[in-house]
């Protein structure tokens, strides 16, 4: 009975569109009460949750990546591949995608890329005549790449959940993040040929040589949190420090365009917005308690073997199921209530831990811009001042191409993997 209240709470708490966090906490504290445990186990087991080193590093990145974005960041980065790609058919649409490819190396998270690239590029290609949904489309899509590219919330979250390196983590979503650029490129292209979208003169390799100067300090600071963490000079906590102090003073002093005065403002939203996601840890990691006392993954993983024992047949299970949850759950409370019972059975069917959880992460990216809890969907949609349905209309053939990508890490174990095994002993 216990359990099926839980579970009633928690799914009419989402279908009703209270924030997962408070659903998994009310879920959970009426499964205690019904069941005699004691309450003081829920902050016992939140604080458990929490009580990990590398999650310190999330507040270090969110704020990095806040600072560079206050700083001058976003409009460096949009001029730098404009330059690069503005001059092909639908070239702000291209822009849009490589802008986020290299914005999201330095934010981590895929809402803060739809919300500042979404904020630059979706009124200027509605003002140069792109369509206002395929503008929020491409926004939306392109923004989940960010979590992909390291650095990567998600990863970190990962990383603390399953022991695997940080490190090797942030590796292993390079190329599937190159991938799914490269892919989207090729998709926004396609539909601009066919509907005649506009395009930019070229501009000269003078531009490309002056925007690359401009953005140069942006970029290098992914160079850096990759460099900390690969030669072992710092914990993934310790370059998320180093990362906040070099975006102060690259936004302070090098571009100056990060008054001082903004820095009390900056660091309550960065704290805000890490205490959001710590706090759905908290919850989540009590929610997935009382699945593990409950024995719900092993029913779970038992199910499954119980099909098949196919690993290609196991990772279509897995993707599939993923894909759903992605649809209706945040993606952090996704990975603490799934990730270390679906990690169980795919290393059981002899699937490396490292590609799980890189394909994993990437399928819960994708869940970002599918309805109906697409947050990603809902910023652009309100930036581009459209309802929902168009842009959820407008997206589909990006969500075709991201899942064709999917499909391509999940049974090539090398794209996940060779980049780690390459750059780390």
């Amino acid at each position: 009975m216990e359990v099926a209240v839980l579970f009633a709470i928690f799914i009419g708490g989402l279908i009703v569109g209270i924030p997962v966090a408070i659903t998994l906490g009310l879920s959970s504290l009426a499964y205690i009460l019904l069941a005699g445990i004691p309450p003081v186990v829920m902050p016992q087991k939140m604080y458990a949750g929490m009580d990990v080193f590398v999650l310190l590093s999330i507040p270090g990145f969110i704020l990095a990546g806040n600072l560079m974005n206050q700083g001058g960041i976003t409009t460096r980065i949009i001029r730098f591949a404009n330059s690069i790609v503005g001059w092909i058919r639908g070239g702000l649409g291209l822009t849009n995608i490589s802008a986020s490819m290299l914005f999201g190396g330095i934010t981590g998270t895929a809402v803060a890329d739809a919300a500042s690239i979404g904020g630059v590029m979706i009124p200027g290609m509605k003002k140069a005549g792109y369509p206002a949904d395929f503008s929020a489309a491409v926004t939306a899509a392109s923004s989940t790449v960010g979590p992909i590219i390291p650095p990567s919330v998600p990863m970190i979250i990962v990383g603390a959940l399953s022991g695997i390196s940080v490190g090797q983590m942030f590796l292993a979503g390079a190329v599937p993040g190159i991938m799914m650029g490269l892919a989207m490129m090729i998709t926004a292209y396609v539909i601009s040929v066919r509907k005649g979208f506009p395009r930019q003169s070229w501009q000269g390799v003078g531009e490309v040589v002056r925007s690359f100067g401009g953005a140069f300090w942006a970029l290098a600071m992914t160079f850096l949190i990759i460099y900390g963490l690969l030669s072992g000079l710092a914990t993934p906590t310790e370059t998320a420090v180093v990362a906040s102090v070099y975006a102060f003073v690259v936004g302070a002093f090098i571009y100056r365009e990060l008054p001082l005065r903004k820095l009390p403002g900056i660091i309550v939203e960065s704290a805000v917005a890490s205490a959001g996601i710590l706090a759905l840890v908290g919850f989540a990691n009590v929610f997935g308690w009382i699945l593990v006392s409950e024995r719900i993954p092993q029913a779970l993983a038992d199910a499954v073997l119980s099909i098949t024992d196919n690993p290609i047949l196991v990772i279509l299970l897995i993707n599939i199921l993923l894909l759903f949850v992605g649809m209706f759950m945040e993606t952090i409370a996704a990975l603490i209530i799934l990730f270390v019972p679906l990690l169980s059975l795919a290393t059981a069917v002899g699937i490396e831990p490292l590609h799980f959880a890189t394909f994993a992460v990437l399928n819960l990216m994708i869940g970002l811009t599918t309805p109906p809890v697409g947050v990603c969907l809902f910023v652009c949609a309100g930036i581009a001042r459209l309802p929902l349905a168009p842009v959820v209309v407008a997206i589909m053939p990006f969500l075709l191409t991201n899942i064709t990508v999917l499909l391509l890490v999940s049974y090539i174990p090398a794209l996940a993997t060779w980049l780690p095994s390459l750059l780390t002993p």
